[in-house]
C-alpha cells in the first residue's frame, strides 16, 4: 500500500519544488529589475488592462472656482474612441452655459507622434487647430492643460519607479514620468497607483522650473464591464493660483453607437 502511494508523494514534492523554484525565480528577476524598467513596466500593464473597451460615452460637469471660492459650472458630452494601432479619440461637447454651448474639443491621440486637438467655437462656425507648442494652454478656463485632456500614451515619457507607500487603505507605487517630446510644460511628474488593480490615486505636475505645480486626485471608482475602471471624480488643484477644478463623471455607457466620422473636424461641425 505504501508503495502505490509513492508515485503521488513523488509528484507532489516535484510540485512543490517547482513552485519554490518558480517563486525564487520571480522574486530574484524583482530584485534585478532597474527602477527604469519597473517603472516602465507598470505603465504598459495599465495600458494592457485598458485596451479592448471599443467606445464609450459620458457625462461630465466641470466646476471652476477661483482664489476666493467663486464657482462656476460647465455641462458636457464625452466621447472616446478606441484605435488599434493608434492612440484613442476623444470627443468634449459643452451643453451649459448658454455662452459656451455647442463649443466642441477633439483630440487625435498618437503613441509616436504629437496629439492633433481641434476647437470648433459655434459664435464663429470655425474650427481652429490647437498647435503642438499651445498645449500647455488652459482647456475652456480650467485647471486642466490641453495636454492633460490627452491620453498619457506610454511612449511619451520616460519612468522611474520610486518607491512603495500606503495611500489609504491600499498600497500603492509611486512612479516618476518625464515627457520625452518638446512644448509640454511638466518636466516631470509622479504618479500614485494601487499595486491591485493599477488605478491611478494622485498625479503631481512639476513645471519647468521644477517647482510643483499642480495636483490631481481621482476618486470615486466604479467598475464597468467587470474590467475597465473609471474615476467619477478628478480634481485638479493649481498651487500657484489657487484655483481649482473638479471634473465630476456619470452615465458611462461602453459600446455604444458611435462612428468614426463623428472624430473629425468636419463631424465637429456638425456636433448638436
Amino acid at each position: 500500500m505504501a508503495s502505490a502511494n509513492r508515485p503521488a508523494l513523488a509528484l507532489r514534492y516535484v510540485g512543490i519544488l517547482l513552485a519554490a523554484t518558480l517563486a525564487t525565480a520571480v522574486s530574484a528577476y524583482a530584485q534585478s529589475e532597474s527602477p527604469e524598467d519597473k517603472g516602465l513596466r507598470i505603465a504598459q500593464d495599465t495600458r494592457e488592462r485598458d485596451r479592448g473597451f471599443g467606445n464609450f460615452t459620458a457625462s461630465q460637469t466641470m466646476l471652476l472656482r477661483n482664489r476666493q471660492g467663486q464657482e462656476s459650472r460647465r455641462e458636457l458630452r464625452v466621447k472616446v474612441l478606441e484605435v488599434e494601432g493608434d492612440g484613442d479619440r476623444s470627443l468634449f461637447v459643452f451643453d451649459e452655459p448658454r455662452d459656451v454651448s455647442g463649443t466642441a474639443f477633439l483630440v487625435h491621440s498618437h503613441a509616436d507622434a504629437s496629439d492633433d486637438r481641434w476647437l470648433y467655437l459655434p459664435a464663429v462656425s470655425r474650427v481652429r487647430r490647437i498647435s503642438s507648442s499651445n498645449r500647455s494652454g488652459s482647456f475652456m478656463g480650467s485647471e486642466f492643460a490641453y495636454e492633460d485632456m490627452s491620453v498619457p500614451e506610454v511612449e511619451k515619457f520616460t519612468y522611474r519607479y520610486l518607491r512603495d507607500e500606503p495611500c489609504g487603505d491600499l498600497a500603492c507605487t509611486v512612479i516618476e514620468r518625464t515627457p520625452v517630446g518638446e512644448g509640454s510644460a511638466y518636466l516631470r511628474q509622479l504618479v500614485w497607483q494601487d499595486t491591485d488593480e493599477l488605478r491611478t490615486w494622485k498625479v503631481e505636475y512639476y513645471d519647468r522650473r521644477d517647482e510643483h505645480l499642480k495636483t490631481l486626485t481621482l476618486g470615486s471608482y466604479e467598475q464597468y464591464q467587470d474590467r475597465y475602471w473609471q474615476a467619477h471624480e478628478l480634481n485638479m488643484v493649481n498651487h500657484l493660483t489657487g484655483k481649482s477644478t473638479l471634473l465630476t463623471w456619470s452615465d458611462f455607457e461602453y459600446g455604444t453607437d458611435v462612428s468614426d466620422s463623428e472624430f473629425t473636424q468636419t463631424g465637429l461641425r456638425r456636433v448638436r
